[in-house]
């Protein structure tokens, strides 16, 4: 493999994906003067979560000027903004940075593996190329690989079915029986959308969300002109994190608070949107308020109460597709047009799409063979030079994903330019020591969580049963913790 190696370019970094993590990568190497590095995109775009997630009703759940990248300021039409202004934003920042220039879309990942003698990273690209970097950093993404289950007969539907993850905006839905399987964060923001538009829309909850009202409001001419000034935006941002930072006192360390702040507020939202006592207890959770991750929504209980709207709960699920419909548990036959998969990712297990192999070949799904485990949640033992943006345990129940994203920039940089900026350096490995010691306070601090102990199965366990979606913590005490390199915890070499 050396020679080969040796007959192509070796690029000092390669990013893989091009949402907002590899767009924070990108800047963050460009405003340290490194520039040569390679961004690659499996699909025919760029721009990640934001222009991929198109489906009707698509729009951010943590306010805009917090969701975004710290360094660039945007003027936001709203408090929460839509998808077609988040893919505005994206393409923004793309631009401005000179980004496209630097991407090789339609590239699919199919495999990485770390070549001991060259030190060096090989991407094989289905139908491509093979690539070779120093410093891999992955961005892909752990929402980016939809997941539908098994279901006996769902390649026989004669009818349109896809994921709200590709949304098939050629299919007309209008006047359309129609069903939404799933009732987790973007089928709340689907169901309302297209309620009024079809002739029936038929739900499939497997088991109920938490609702609060979402506190969204238009921004006029004036406030956006002055969102356009970073110490305007930087200080909104600073306002909206103590707010929202504050909720991980509820969700750890006060569980009387959470009931009395959040989840009173959510069962009186609930009671006054939904009169039907029969539909209120259908969509009442059984579960601590944040165990699930939490929908924001002034409509999602209004589409539902619908005269057109059927919520089928977990005791009248789907049976089997037919080529016409569907078949529910409790032997109902309903003719469908147009069935939807709103059921979420392999967010967890499957936070990385492609095989990783490392040092001494040993595959990273042997070393997550329990359940994915990383020192910051980003660097692996036996995987060099190897970077995980939103890797395990570093999502999210209370504020910016993004704010982690950049938190986790301070770590990367700090080893990035240790390898690239100095000749004698080849490569830096985390200890295992360190990130046995790390996960073992991660998960130990975790048991004193409501994902942990809220009473629900979620999308933030793996399938060892273990919460490794969440930090367990605030936020600014995982970004002091990024920003504190321990040389000890590394090899250097």
């Amino acid at each position: 493999m050396t020679s080969q190696a040796s007959r192509n370019k070796i690029w000092p970094v390669v990013i893989i994906g091009t949402g907002f993590g590899g767009q924070s990568a990108a800047v963050n190497l460009i405003k340290r003067g490194i520039t040569d590095f390679l961004m690659l995109e499996r699909r025919d775009f760029m721009g990640g979560t934001w222009c991929q997630n198109s489906y009707p009703g698509a729009a951010v759940d943590v306010q805009s000027p917090l969701y975004s990248l710290s360094f660039e300021p945007y003027p936001w039409s709203q408090m929460f903004a839509e998808q077609d202004e988040l893919a505005e934003y994206t393409n923004h920042v793309i631009d401005k940075y000179g980004l496209r220039e630097k991407t090789r879309v339609n590239h699919n990942v199919e495999q990485v593996v770390w070549e001991e003698d060259s030190a060096t990273w090989r991407i094989e690209i289905t139908d491509g190329p093979t690539l070779y970097t120093r410093i891999l950093i992955n961005s892909s993404g752990p929402l980016s690989t939809p997941k539908i289950p098994e279901t006996p007969g769902r390649d026989s539907f004669a009818g349109a079915q896809f994921h709200t993850n590709d949304w098939h905006h050629d299919v007309d839905h209008r006047d359309k029986k129609v069903a939404i399987v799933g009732s987790g964060a973007s089928a709340a923001q689907v169901i309302p959308a297209i309620a009024g538009e079809v002739a029936h829309l038929h739900v499939f909850q497997r088991t109920p969300h938490w609702v609060m009202p979402r506190p969204d409001r238009k921004f006029g001419r004036l406030t956006r002109w002055l969102l356009g000034f970073k110490p305007v935006y930087k200080a909104l941002r600073g306002v909206l994190y103590l707010a929202l930072e504050s909720r991980i006192v509820g969700f750890k360390y006060s569980r009387a608070m959470l009931n009395l702040v959040a989840q009173k507020k959510a069962e009186k939202h609930l009671k006054k949107q939904v009169p039907d006592d029969t539909l209120r207890a259908k969509l009442t959770p059984d579960f601590t308020i944040g165990c699930k991750r939490i929908i924001l929504s002034n409509t999602l209980y209004p589409a539902l109460s619908r005269d057109n709207v059927t919520l089928h709960d977990a005791d009248d699920g789907i049976a089997k597709v037919t080529p016409t419909g569907l078949v529910t548990k409790q032997g109902h036959e309903i003719e469908l047009d147009v069935l939807v998969w709103s059921t979420g990712y392999d967010a967890t297990d499957g936070m990385i799409s492609y095989p990783v192999v490392g040092r001494h070949d040993k595959p990273l799904a042997d070393f997550w063979a329990d359940y994915p485990r990383a020192y910051l949640g980003t660097t692996i033992p036996d995987f060099p030079n190897l970077f995980i943006v939103t890797g395990p345990n570093t999502g999210i129940g209370h504020t910016s994903a993004i704010f982690m994203i950049e938190a986790q920039m301070d770590y990367i940089m700090a080893c990035v330019e240790r390898v690239i900026g100095d000749a004698s350096v080849q490569q830096i490995e985390v200890t295992s020591q360190a990130e046995a010691r790390y996960t073992e306070h991660v998960h130990d601090e975790m048991t004193r969580t409501v994902w942990h102990n809220g009473g629900c199965n979620s999308w933030y366990k793996s399938r060892s049963g273990r919460v490794v979606a969440m930090f367990p913590g605030f936020t600014f005490m995982f970004r002091r913790m990024a920003r504190n390199f321990k040389r000890k915890d590394h090899v250097i070499a």
